[in-house]
């Protein structure tokens, strides 16, 4: 029973350390044919893997108060973060005018609006069969890209476009995310990353942007029919870089394995460091291979600092409201002081 939890802890921190990962290497897609493809190769999987475990875990929205519970989950903290990133970026751009938009989620604070809205969708769909339901909601993510008014307002777009990676997870068990341990699959899923590397490596014009799902297709450049093809193509090789991504997600516990807990923390604060760091001069820094690959060491030391007990203890007033973890750092740390007191003393 404990290893399943550790694989869904493990697949939760690994997915926020590409999060971070991705949102750092952002800065360097343009110069450098590798760090891009990379790049797009990471955004196959990375978030519509969170979605889909984010919608695995939401098989109890039927329950009392449900909605309440992840309405503050979700929307409180996205209120409190969206007052503080204007104020942010108002400083960090030496912006001429204070603007706050709570219906246009800055960056990626669309994760949470969408979630909400995620949640409360089931509602409807939950009541369908899974077939009828994931048709109905694939057709919806292929048909929205038509719709001009559709974008990031209300992060309206990346709903729909999403919501059927949300809907697999709802339905999916944990059997079946176990059956892709066998060796066949694992070693298929290698080949599949290897394949898809390579095959954005050659065909460097692939947009990226068809991976985030935030934009109709006019914005795309492409509201013909063709769009529709080339949204279902993104879809298909998602869900393959998804599953092919969770047969590589160890079932035992590691250092990490209990950060995966705190993986809302690290969402909504690494981007002040991210932002930060793109402003900077020392992104001249990150030019050689090896340089990179040091970049992916500071995503990993920034995931695992974000999601410590230490930085949680002070964010949980304000993401959460509640001060449970503070106090208990503070018995600890009293604790720990009497502790030495009476050492220093005998």
């Amino acid at each position: 029973m404990k290893q399943r939890d550790y694989y869904f802890d493990n697949t939760k921190f690994i997915l926020i350390f590409f999060v971070v990962f991705g949102h750092l290497l952002r800065s360097f897609i343009e110069d450098n044919e590798t760090i891009y493809t990379l790049y797009k190769v990471i955004y196959t999987f990375h978030m519509p893997a969170f979605i889909l475990v984010s919608g695995f875990f939401a098989k109890g929205f039927y329950k009392k108060g449900y909605i309440k519970k992840i309405a503050k989950k979700l929307i409180l903290p996205y209120i409190i973060f969206q007052v503080i990133y204007s104020i942010f970026f108002y400083f960090l751009y030496n912006k001429g005018t204070f603007e706050l938009d709570p219906f246009n989620p800055h960056w990626s604070l669309w994760f949470l609006i969408s979630m909400f809205c995620w949640n409360i969708m089931l509602l409807f769909f939950a009541k369908y069969k899974a077939v009828y339901s994931l048709a109905a909601a694939f057709i919806i993510g292929l048909a929205v890209g038509y719709a001009d008014w559709i974008s990031n307002y209300l992060s309206l777009s990346r709903t729909f476009v999403f919501f059927p990676l949300f809907l697999l997870g709802y339905y999916l068990k944990k059997e079946h995310f176990y059956a892709l341990f066998q060796p066949k699959f694992r070693i298929s899923a290698l080949a599949i990353f290897a394949v898809v590397f390579i095959g954005f490596y050659l065909y460097p014009e692939v947009d990226y942007k068809w991976l985030l799902g935030s934009k109709p297709y006019t914005e795309m450049g492409a509201a013909s029919i063709g769009a529709v093809l080339t949204r279902l193509g993104f879809y298909v090789l998602s869900l393959i870089m998804v599953f092919s991504f969770f047969s590589f997600v160890p079932r035992k516990q590691y250092f990490f394995t209990d950060l995966g807990k705190n993986t809302l923390y690290v969402y909504l604060l690494h981007g002040f460091f991210v932002r930060v760091f793109r402003e900077s001069d020392v992104q001249g820094f990150f030019s050689k291979p090896e340089n990179f690959l040091l970049l992916a060491g500071i995503s990993l030391l920034l995931t695992l600092l974000l999601s410590s007990k230490l930085i949680t203890s002070f964010a949980q007033p304000i993401i959460e409201l509640k001060t449970s973890q503070l106090k208990k750092l503070k018995d600890r740390s009293k604790a720990y002081a009497r502790f030495y007191r009476k050492k220093l003393t005998s």
